[in-house]
């Protein structure tokens, strides 16, 4: 969801709403033609292989021993997050495929973690139920697996969870008897998942439910994480969601120029990262596309461009931000204080949706790497200089055994604060897409899922590989 700037003073959003219309005027007066500049990623491989490795430990050994899920965050450890489980998945074929472990123990992982959610309660009641009707609770309790707190049945996250099942399913294609367990629980807990319930008979669908209240009063409109939720929800034979589905979620879409970038906007770049860590939009369009001349890895390149611009140009002058250190997403931060910065009373925060769009600033200095790292395919000729530049000013403050610490922010006091936590959505967003980027090997796995491609098609895309396994489905057939 989106989150707005809270200012402490009314000055302070005079100051906001001048920066957003003088940001639409400049971007309605520009057209910038984005183009794929050339670019040699040798110089920076041995720090993408230490990146690579590092992050893929996170998911290794940062991992609940008797649930098989995965930590929220780490070195904190209160609960685990069912959406950092479904990036965990993939960094296990990772590992596999990178030799940093074997296939064995991959899918021995891959099935732990899968025969845990199959056999965990799924009750509509408060009695330490893990789900219900298919669909997961967002946190979890550490170690007892069961529901954390008041947290909500998250469509979301359960579908960030399936998104990684449905990838062991297509890439642990063994006859051995591991190999045949996953692909059965793959498809056992897919198909009990209820879509069409989660729709709560609106046009797009809920964002959650509670059993002490029902559903929640919002639901997935704009654009933003949820397109592979839509997907997941009409590509189920058991469960589908209705037909205009899609199209009821596209128009919805907030489509603008921010510095000079048409594209569908959303501030924070994880809501247009994380559906194409899994799917490869890359070459395939759906009608609302089609319409405005490319696809929706362009559309993630220009959102990501246009944030890089923002920082470049630091309208609201925090300290850091450069053509290398930029990167506004979803993060941890300092702190909920009021501090002077610039001669304003600003309203630092903690964990907060940071971005920016064209009618959308949640900017308070904290940059997060996975901003740059998750759209590392996108525009790999900015993302990963970035990544390096950050590695190289602020060494092991920010640089760890696991990889990136969350997030970072220079104009609080006069040594700036970094995280402490490492937080494992954020991890998976850097070592999906730079796999992807690398060999493109998450992407192949859900090209050649069933449920994705029927997903697809029903939400109307066509062209590049889809068109491919169009024709093949028309020539078996004629067969």
């Amino acid at each position: 969801m989106k989150m707005q700037v809270q200012p402490s003073t009314v000055s302070h959003h005079l100051l906001i709403c001048s920066i957003c219309l003088l940001l639409s005027m400049v971007s309605c007066q520009s057209h910038v033609p984005v183009q794929d500049k050339p670019f040699d990623k040798t110089p920076f491989q041995p720090f993408l292989n230490d990146l690579k490795f590092r992050t893929f430990n996170f998911f290794w050994e940062i991992v609940d021993t008797n649930t098989w899920q995965n930590d929220d965050r780490y070195p904190t450890q209160n609960f685990t997050s069912i959406a950092a489980t479904g990036f965990a998945l993939p960094s296990y074929i990772i590992g596999v495929e990178n030799k940093y472990i074997s296939r064995s123990q991959g899918a021995t992982r891959v099935l732990n973690a899968l025969q845990w959610l199959w056999a965990s309660k799924q009750a509509g009641d408060t009695s330490g139920a893990t789900g219900y009707r298919g669909l997961y609770y967002h946190f979890l309790n550490y170690q007892r697996g069961d529901r954390f707190k008041d947290v909500e049945l998250s469509t979301i996250d359960t579908g960030l969870l399936f998104g990684g099942i449905l990838c062991c399913q297509s890439y642990f294609d063994g006859e051995n008897e591991t190999e045949q367990q996953i692909r059965q629980l793959a498809d056992s807990l897919y198909l009990r998942v209820e879509w069409d319930w989660a729709m709560n008979h609106q046009q797009t669908m809920s964002m959650g439910w509670k059993p002490e209240s029902g559903f929640l009063s919002s639901s997935w409109t704009g654009y933003n994480e949820a397109m592979l939720l839509v997907v997941l929800g009409l590509g189920s034979p058991t469960h589908p969601i209705p037909d205009n589905a899609w199209e009821n979620w596209c128009k919805t879409y907030d489509w603008a120029d921010f510095y000079g970038y048409s594209h569908v906007n959303f501030g924070p770049l994880f809501g247009h990262q994380y559906s194409q860590m899994f799917i490869d939009f890359k070459g395939i369009v759906d009608p609302y596309m089609q319409a405005k001349g490319f696809d929706y890895f362009e559309n993630s390149r220009r959102a990501t461009l246009s944030n890089r611009a923002y920082c470049i140009d630091n309208p609201l002058h925090f300290n850091g931000y450069n053509e290398n250190i930029w990167g506004l997403t979803a993060c941890d931060g300092p702190a909920f204080k009021t501090i002077n910065h610039n001669g304003i009373e600003w309203n630092f925060k903690e964990y907060n949706a940071r971005g920016a769009a064209h009618n959308y600033i949640e900017d308070d200095g904290t940059i997060a790497p996975t901003a740059a790292g998750g759209s590392i395919p996108f525009a790999p000729e900015y993302c990963i200089p970035a990544l390096s530049a950050m590695r190289d000013k602020y060494g092991d403050k920010l640089y760890q055994q696991y990889g990136f610490k969350d997030a970072f922010n220079v104009s609080i006091g006069e040594k700036g604060w970094f995280a402490a936590d490492y937080l494992g959505i954020d991890q998976g967003a850097i070592l999906i897409q730079l796999e992807n980027y690398e060999t493109g090997l998450i992407w192949k796995q859900l090209r050649n899922n069933k449920y994705i491609i029927n997903g697809l098609q029903r939400a109307g895309f066509t062209g590049g590989w889809l068109d491919a396994v169009n024709k093949e489905q028309t020539n078996q057939t004629k067969g």
